[in-house]
């Protein structure tokens, strides 16, 4: 598979919260860390996703603010 977007961070799924339509999928980075999708519950069943599965966050932005204290 072949992606536009730079920013494809491989990691695994660490936990599902499934709602009506919805489920938050949260990924552990290979390289520490952790990141939060939100997609819809059809994405899930359709990428087969499950937790330990291995899987990449691909971000897609043209816009990415930056803050300090």
């Amino acid at each position: 598979m072949k992606l536009s977007a730079r920013n494809q961070l491989p990691g695994k799924v660490k936990h599902i919260d499934t709602g009506m339509v919805t489920a938050e999928v949260v990924i552990a980075l290979d390289g520490g860390g952790e990141i939060t999708s939100v997609i819809t519950k059809k994405a899930v069943e359709n990428l087969g996703l499950t937790v330990g599965k291995k899987v990449y966050a691909v971000v897609k932005s043209t816009e990415v603010m930056v803050a300090v204290d």
